[in-house]
């Protein structure tokens, strides 16, 4: 029961990172594939896929194509109900349909002027009062659902559900940009974006450089607020201390130094991914406390 899921450059995808989420956070099983988002490959990638043609998509074990992501998001939920996407009560899961459905389809301003990117935090940006409109409407809503279920912090209705997947974007567009939040919103998302998951996502994205930068800004920019800086760095051999992959098992070929220590990995994306934020992987952290 492994499904397929089809993603775009994962720092700028913020569509993938809900595809992504709904799978990785719950559970199921599935294979990743990268699609040429940036290189120009997209419309060729996703041709065996068609009438697909947008990132996340996902194949069913079966071989049932499903695009858009709140499609797939019931499909898997219908698929599979004892891993919980949706919250149980009845109220608090109409509540969470809503919040996804309204992710969806508005926040224009937001997503148009704050493109979605995980590689720092601009300093400066002056948001128009179209987006503002939209963060106050997200206040809203993520205090309605506050209302709903009785939590306070956390997830939205206790329990970690698809309505938090949705947000997740939205969380590093107010972070990554400096926008103006109540205390308790921004508190909301740093609880989003710290999650290990995400920061595994991120991670993986930094592996890949891009020239030029999209999405950049004539600003300064601050360090992500999680999961760094990264003490790692890139070395070029061993000896390391481990003579398997944390993550594979297999051969070590690759290297990183960290606290003084070399680490080992069997490829350098499993290298450059530590590097990126060697506390999102508890394999690697497990093996660094073992010494």
């Amino acid at each position: 029961m492994t499904y397929d899921l089809f993603i775009g450059d994962r720092s700028f995808s913020s569509w993938s990172l809900r595809g992504w989420l709904m799978l990785e956070k719950f559970g199921i099983p599935y294979r990743s594939h990268l699609v040429g988002l940036y290189s120009g490959t997209m419309a060729a990638d996703l041709a065996p896929l068609a009438p697909a043609r947008q990132v996340p998509v996902l194949r069913t074990p079966e071989g049932i194509v499903v695009g858009q992501s709140l499609a797939m998001a019931e499909t898997l939920a219908e698929r599979h109900p004892e891993v919980g996407l949706w919250p149980a009560g009845p109220a608090a899961r109409a509540t969470a349909r809503w919040l996804c459905a309204e992710m969806v389809s508005s926040f224009s301003a937001l997503r148009g002027e704050c493109p979605m990117q995980l590689l720092y935090c601009f300093d400066g940006f002056q948001p128009s009062e179209g987006t503002l409109a939209d963060l106050a409407r997200i206040e809203t809503l993520w205090s309605h659902a506050r209302a709903v279920s009785g939590v306070a912090t956390g997830p939205l209705f206790g329990t970690y559900s698809l309505a938090d997947v949705f947000y997740v974007p939205v969380a590093a567009r107010i972070v990554g940009y400096g926008l103006p939040v109540s205390a308790a919103a921004r508190d909301y998302c740093l609880f989003l974006l710290g999650d290990t998951a995400v920061r595994q996502w991120r991670a993986m994205g930094l592996t890949v450089h891009y020239d030029p930068m999209p999405y950049a800004l004539d600003l300064p920019t601050l360090d992500w607020p999680v999961g760094t800086p990264s003490a790692a760095r890139v070395v070029e051999a061993g000896p390391s201390v481990n003579a398997s992959c944390p993550y594979s098992g297999n051969p070590v070929t690759d290297f990183l130094e960290l606290d003084g220590s070399v680490w080992g990995f069997c490829n350098a994306f499993c290298r450059d991914k530590t590097v990126a934020d060697p506390g999102a992987w508890p394999k690697f952290t497990a093996m660094v406390a073992k010494g």
